[in-house]
C-alpha cells in the first residue's frame, strides 16, 4: 500500500485541497481526513507526540489511498477561476516586527480571497506582536520561523522558500530589515531568504517618522531601489506612540494588495498609448466661507473606472471633486472643488483619445458668494439665494474643437431614466451615456453597487446589478474595444 506525504502530492490536488481547506476553515490534514472518510477510509488524528505534524504542506500525514481519488473528490472552490491577477499566485509573506504586524492578518485574508497562496515567514521579533498560530490559521499553511530548523533545512529550506514563490512581500519592513537587505546580511531566516531569492521583492516599510527620515534609512532605501526592490508606502499619519505622527505608517492591506496585483498582472494592456481624461466625484459650490451646495456623490464609481482603465494600460488623467476615498492607483489626479475649476482643469488636459465625464457636477451656483458667514438675525427673513447656471463640462467637451474620439457622459436620474439619458446624449454631443437610477431606494449614491444602462445612438444596453468595481472593469473593456475600432 503506497505511502505519500501532502508535500509530495500532485500540484493540482494540492491546490484544490488548499482552497477547500481554507473555505472550510480547516487545516489541510483535517480536510484530507474528511475526504478520505467520505471515501470510506477515515484516518485517525495524529498525536502531538508522534512523528506526524499538523503543520500544513510540510506534515508527514500518510495517505493510504490513490492520490487521484483526492482530486476527483474535491469540488471546485467558490473562489477558483475568477480571473483575478492573484489567482493561483504564490506569495511568500515575510512579517517583520512592529505594531503594524497586526495588519498582516488582514493582508493574508485579502490575498487569499483573491485566490493567492500565502506562505508566511515570521521574524523572531514579529512573534512578539502576532502569533504563528493566528498567522497559520489565516494562511492555511505552515508558518516558517527558524533558519536552523531540523525539519525544514534537510532540503535547504531557506533556498527553497526563496525560489518557489512568485513574489516576496515584506510587511512590515522595519528599519532593521531594510538595513539587512541593503547590506546583504543573512543572520536569520527572513534575511537569508531575501539574500538567496531570484524573485521580485515588494516591501511595505513601517517605522517611527524619525527613523524613516534618518540619513541611514534614506541611504538604505536608495540602495534597495537601485537593486530593484519595489516599495509600497509608507503613509503619513498617527503612530502607535503617543503624540507621534508623520511618514512611517505601513500601507493599508488593500494598498499592498493593489501593489502586488500590479506586479503580478500579466493581463493584456489594450489601452497602452491611449490618454483618457476623466472627472469624478461631486462639486462644492460655495454660498459663504462655511456653507456650500453639493450632492451625495462619493466618487466611488468614477475612481473605480479610472483605476480599471489604468490597469488596461491607459494614461488616465482624473479631475476629482471633493471626495474622501484614496486616489486611484497609477492615475494622475487633479483635485478641485467647484464646477468652474473642474471645467478649467479638463480643458487644460485636452486633447485626449477619450473623455469620460462621471462627476456629478452641480447645475447651479450662487450668483454672489458671500465674503463672510451669513448670520441669522432676529426678525429678519431667510436670505434669498440668486442662482446662476454652472458651465456644462460634458457639452463643452462634446462640442470642442479638441473633441476626443470617444466621449462618454453619465446620467444620474431619479425619474424617466432612459428618456433623460437619450436627451442628454443628443444635447451634449456624447457618444455614450451611462445612465443609472440614483433614487434613494437604490442606494447607488455613496453605495458600492450600481445597475447601469449604456445608451448610444444605436440602442440601449442594460447591465445587471453588480459592484461598482465590476461596472468599472466591464466599461473599461468596452472602451478599449471601442478605441480599437473608432476611426480618426
Amino acid at each position: 500500500m503506497a505511502s505519500i506525504t501532502i508535500r509530495n502530492l500532485d500540484g493540482a490536488i494540492k491546490e484544490k485541497l488548499r482552497l477547500r481547506a481554507a473555505a472550510h476553515g480547516r487545516s489541510m490534514e483535517e480536510e484530507v481526513r474528511l475526504v478520505l472518510g467520505e471515501l470510506g477510509d477515515p484516518l485517525p488524528s495524529p498525536s502531538w507526540g508522534g512523528t506526524e505534524r499538523s503543520d500544513g504542506e510540510g506534515s508527514f500525514l500518510t495517505l493510504h489511498k490513490d492520490p487521484s481519488l483526492l482530486l476527483r473528490s474535491l469540488p471546485p472552490h467558490e473562489g477558483e477561476g475568477k480571473g483575478s491577477a492573484l489567482s493561483g499566485r504564490r506569495i511568500l509573506l515575510i512579517i517583520g516586527a512592529g505594531i503594524a504586524a497586526y495588519k498582516c492578518l488582514d493582508l493574508i485574508r485579502r490575498l487569499r480571497e483573491r485566490g493567492a497562496q500565502v506562505r508566511p515567514v515570521l521574524t523572531k521579533a514579529a512573534e512578539e506582536f502576532v502569533t504563528p498560530l493566528a498567522v497559520g490559521a489565516l494562511a492555511a499553511d505552515k508558518v516558517f520561523t527558524e533558519l536552523f530548523s531540523r525539519e525544514d533545512e534537510h532540503d535547504v529550506g531557506h533556498i527553497r522558500l526563496s525560489r518557489e514563490a512568485d513574489l516576496i512581500v515584506v510587511a512590515p519592513a522595519t528599519a532593521d530589515l531594510m538595513a539587512k537587505m541593503a547590506t546583504g546580511l543573512a543572520n536569520d531566516l527572513a534575511s537569508a531568504i531575501l539574500l538567496a531569492t531570484d524573485k521580485r521583492v515588494l516591501i511595505a516599510p513601517a517605522m517611527n517618522p524619525r527613523m524613516w527620515g534618518h540619513p541611514a534609512t534614506k541611504r538604505n532605501r536608495a540602495m534597495l531601489e537601485k537593486d530593484g526592490i519595489r516599495f509600497v508606502g509608507p503613509n503619513k499619519g498617527e503612530m502607535a506612540e503617543s503624540g507621534e505622527s508623520g511618514d512611517g505608517r505601513m500601507a493599508e492591506p488593500l494598498e499592498i494588495v493593489g501593489a502586488i496585483e500590479k506586479l503580478l498582472d500579466r493581463s493584456p494592456k489594450p489601452l497602452t498609448g491611449k490618454t483618457i481624461v476623466m472627472t469624478s466625484g461631486p462639486t462644492h459650490e460655495p454660498i459663504d466661507p462655511v456653507r456650500y451646495i453639493a450632492n451625495r456623490s462619493s466618487g466611488k464609481q468614477g475612481h473605480a473606472i479610472a483605476a480599471a482603465l489604468a490597469r488596461l494600460g491607459a494614461t488616465v488623467r482624473l479631475v476629482s471633486g471633493p471626495v474622501t476615498i484614496p486616489d486611484p492607483e497609477d492615475v494622475a489626479v487633479i483635485h478641485v472643488s467647484t464646477a468652474r475649476e473642474m471645467r478649467d482643469a479638463v480643458e487644460q488636459l485636452l486633447p485626449a483619445d477619450a473623455a469620460i465625464m462621471v462627476a456629478a457636477v452641480a447645475d447651479w451656483r450662487t450668483a454672489n458668494e458671500a465674503g463672510e458667514k451669513i448670520k441669522k438675525k432676529p426678525g429678519e427673513k431667510a436670505p434669498v439665494l440668486q442662482m446662476i447656471e454652472n458651465p456644462d463640462i460634458l457639452a463643452g467637451v462634446g462640442h470642442s474643437k479638441s473633441r476626443p474620439r470617444l466621449v462618454i457622459g453619465f446620467a444620474a436620474e431619479t425619474q424617466d431614466l432612459l428618456a433623460n439619458a437619450q436627451r442628454k446624449l443628443d444635447k451634449k454631443g456624447a457618444d455614450w451615456i451611462v445612465a443609472n437610477d440614483v433614487s434613494h431606494a437604490t442606494g447607488v449614491m455613496g453605495g458600492d453597487r450600481n445597475a447601469v444602462r449604456i445608451v448610444t445612438r444605436s440602442g440601449v444596453e442594460e447591465w445587471p446589478d453588480m459592484s461598482k468595481e465590476k461596472v468599472a472593469e466591464r466599461l473599461a473593456a468596452k472602451i478599449a474595444a471601442a478605441l480599437q475600432t473608432v476611426e480618426v
